[in-house]
């Protein structure tokens, strides 16, 4: 019996050792195959980051490079619109025509222009002064200009015709749909987004029907010149003007009244609502910065723009609200976020002088420019973006390069290279003067706080989102 218990015991135990454990690899085929060729081919990775020690360090790698790459990539200049015999003092985009641009001149001349090909569709030769401000309707099919002959114009908006591009020669129209004579100089006209209305700058804020030759209302609030007015995008019955008195008023076209004032320390020149959101807006400023406020709290500004260093003449935001660009009279045009303390990118040539109008396309993609020396100039919105269609896969690799860009944007070599911008000797020694004379300025200040009694810290030192405004007035 003890021996039969042993063999049995053996035999058990040579069975366990000789045990085999088989795991089976089960496959679902809907988990690895594709319904339709057009779908992406399914990859099943592991995450786990201790497989990929080197990950981080290649993935910094490349976010350096896309950013050298966008430097060496980076060609802004599309082309320029010729024609002109005088300064550009005014451009007007059609905000139901993606092709179709105005610009107007000093010598009273103003031309509608096909943008893809850069050929001007009509010449409207009519003003005897120089072109202040051009609108088209909400509609897109009127166009209105203002001139310092004392006048308004209401031109009807041609449509390019089938061979008409190609032909070479351009149309002349001497005579506008309707002619409002008015009393003095008119600075700015921007019409509503909404109703068949302008609204005028000059003597007084006016409002105006397109079917009548009289003003609707006037607005005036203590200021001899009123240089520039817009209608808010989102809000259309509020409006804003900027004033020589280096005022900013809100108007609300609902009780003909205006509703707020603000007094800065300089002269406002021009002023641009965010199209995405209803209570901000951008005024260029002489002082060489722009200011963006909400009109709910006018006391502090929400951010201030600054690199320019010469006065701001004028700002457009692009159609997303996320950027907006600003052109000066120190010749170059800058690109700025909306929360952005500096500048984005800074363009340039040789050639252009002073740059009065600035507009972006209706698409955010480009960026128009007219200057004193008679061009108007056509910009990428992004330097190194590429022109044309882009495959599938070229458009994910942008996307991750952009990813990485934003992931690692504080590392120091990164950060130095993308804030990087080469500038004209001119605005770079002017740049460096400012920086000497506020830098002197602070320190006369803190001179000032340590002989002076306790508090002197809160009066001297004041945030430059509040020291530059005088007062606020309802």
């Amino acid at each position: 019996d003890k021996g039969a218990k042993r063999r049995r015991r053996r035999r058990s135990a040579t069975k366990k050792n000789n045990t085999m454990k088989v795991k089976v690899i089960s496959r679902v085929e809907e988990e690895y195959t594709r319904e339709t060729k057009s779908e992406a081919i399914k990859i099943h990775r592991n995450l786990d980051p201790q497989l990929r020690p080197m990950h981080r360090a290649t993935e910094y790698k490349r976010a350096l490079n896309a950013t050298k790459l966008d430097k060496v990539f980076a060609k802004p200049f599309c082309g320029a619109f010729e024609g002109h015999s005088d300064g550009i003092l005014s451009i007007a985009k059609n905000v139901q025509n993606l092709k179709q641009m105005a610009s107007g001149a000093a010598d009273g001349e103003i031309r509608i222009w096909d943008c893809p090909s850069r050929k001007a569709l009509r010449i409207l030769n009519s003003h005897h002064g120089a072109i202040r401000g051009l609108s088209f309707d909400r509609t897109g099919t009127k166009l209105v200009s203002c001139s310092d002959d004392r006048s308004i114009r209401i031109w009807n908006v041609p449509e390019a015709k089938l061979g008409e591009i190609g032909s070479g020669e351009t149309r002349r129209e001497e005579h506008p749909a309707s002619i409002i004579a008015g009393e003095s100089a008119y600075r700015d006209v921007d019409c509503h987004w909404g109703k068949d209305m302008f609204a005028t700058a000059g003597n007084c804020v006016d409002l105006w029907d397109m079917n009548k030759d009289a003003p609707a209302s006037s607005f005036e609030w203590g200021c001899d010149t009123v240089l520039s007015v817009r209608f808010n995008p989102a809000e259309p019955e509020i409006f804003a003007s900027c004033g020589s008195d280096r005022s900013i008023a809100l108007y609300d076209c609902r009780t003909n009244t205006p509703t707020r004032k603000l007094i800065m320390q300089n002269k406002c020149t021009k002023l641009c609502w965010n199209p995405m959101e209803a209570f901000n807006f951008t005024v260029a400023n002489e002082d060489c910065n722009l200011y963006s406020y909400d009109m709910r709290k006018l006391n502090v500004s929400t951010c201030v723009h600054k690199d320019f260093v010469s006065a701001v003449l004028d700002v457009d935001y692009s159609p997303t609200g996320r950027e907006f660009v600003a052109g000066s009279y120190d010749k170059s045009i800058r690109l700025f976020d909306f929360n952005g303390g500096h500048s984005r990118d800074c363009y340039h040539t040789k050639r252009m002088q002073r740059v009065f109008s600035v507009k972006f396309s209706m698409d955010g993609t480009y960026v128009f420019s007219g200057s004193d020396d008679f061009n108007v100039r056509l910009w990428k919105a992004h330097a190194s973006e590429k022109v044309g269609t882009l495959l599938p896969r070229e458009k994910r690799k942008m996307q991750y390069n952009e990813a990485l860009k934003e992931r690692f944007k504080h590392m120091p070599e990164i950060r130095r290279i993308a804030n990087h911008k080469h500038v004209p000797k001119s605005i770079h020694k002017s740049a460096k003067l400012r920086r000497t004379m506020t830098d002197a300025q602070t320190r006369k200040k803190e001179r000032r706080v340590a002989h002076a009694a306790p508090g002197a810290h809160k009066k001297e030192f004041k945030p430059m989102r509040k020291e530059r405004i005088v007062e606020e007035l309802e």
